[in-house]
């Protein structure tokens, strides 16, 4: 954990974002060649897909039906959270700054979309068949009193599933994941600081030499502080991932999507979606509902209120 985030304070800290952008792409061909070989280990470890149904299959018929045991809502949001919500994470919008041109854009989106159905894929796949490996009997370290402890769920199939020859390749593809998006956010969150706080409210006349060296400084502090939060632990990975997709989207989906679909959109309508959609998801959340409906829920109400605000209280023109 410490070296990871020594890497990354180094490379972002010298190269900013042209570096981060150049070790992207070895990052993906790891994780690329990561899930390949974790799909194969488990494919064999399960005795091939017709096996590895027919034992979900017992262990419960809803396993392998179309929806699943919690039902379509539970579903739909999850695949909302996942799929929508990266639409409005400003780590990610900024990649395409990095775009030459607009071949790079076909190229792109076909690039991604077979990235992202070969991650996700495997990853839901790799999921769907803990219960044939981990049990309280064969992994008790995973269980806690006969619930899961689902942070040490995942480790312990890796170890039970993936050969020991290339256990240091799947370690290498989560630390590559990791990494990935630690830098992106870590950028991100440093030019927030930087350019929109710093330069905009504190020293209006900051140079260039000064904003280089103030976001080179946050991007350090802000990679300290991912490592030291990862030390303590505050909640399990799956609720933070959660929550925090969940929030960014509810509070960023509304003004994103709406500000590159339209020109009739209003500040007021960005500003009040984002709230409103923020609010929802942190107030359902902590009244005890799972993240991912809370996000999904705020990430809708943020889609709708921007349009309604915008269109209600339109832009008044003045005519000189």
């Amino acid at each position: 954990l410490t070296f990871m985030g020594v890497f990354t304070a180094i490379y972002l800290v010298l190269g900013g974002y042209r570096s981060m952008t150049m070790i992207d792409v070895i990052f993906g061909i790891i994780m690329i060649t990561g899930v390949s070989i974790l799909l194969g280990s488990v494919i064999s470890k399960g005795g091939g897909l017709a096996n590895i149904s027919a034992t979900l299959s017992s262990i419960d018929p809803k396993l392998t039906s179309a929806v699943g045991p919690p039902g379509w809502w539970p579903l739909f949001c999850l695949v909302f959270l996942t799929s929508v919500a990266p639409y409005a994470m400003p780590q990610l919008a900024q990649k395409f700054y990095a775009i030459k041109d607009k071949r790079s854009i076909r190229v792109g989106m076909i690039a991604s979309t077979l990235f992202s159905a070969l991650i996700s894929g495997v990853a839901y796949f790799t999921g769907s068949t803990l219960r044939i490996f981990i049990t309280p009997e064969t992994s008790p370290s995973g269980f806690a009193n006969g619930k899961p402890i689902f942070d040490n769920l995942m480790p312990e199939m890796l170890a039970k599933v993936v050969p020991h020859t290339l256990s240091i390749l799947i370690l290498l593809l989560i630390i590559s994941a990791s990494m990935s998006t630690l830098a992106a956010l870590v950028l991100i969150s440093s030019s927030s600081v930087s350019k929109d706080v710093y330069a905009r409210f504190i020293n209006k006349k900051a140079t260039d030499k000064q904003m280089t060296i103030l976001m080179r400084v946050f991007s350090a502090f802000f990679v300290l502080l991912s490592v030291l939060l990862a030390y303590l632990k505050p909640s399990t990975i799956v609720a933070i991932l959660g929550i925090s997709w969940g929030s960014i989207g509810a509070a960023f989906l509304g003004p994103f999507v709406w500000g590159l679909l339209s020109k009739k959109m209003t500040k007021l309508g960005a500003f009040t979606s984002s709230i409103l959609g923020l609010s929802t998801c942190l107030l359902l959340y902590f009244k005890g509902m799972p993240s991912p409906q809370a996000g999904t829920i705020g990430m809708i109400i943020s889609l709708c209120i921007n349009p309604i605000i915008s269109f209600a209280i339109p832009i008044k023109k003045t005519v000189s």
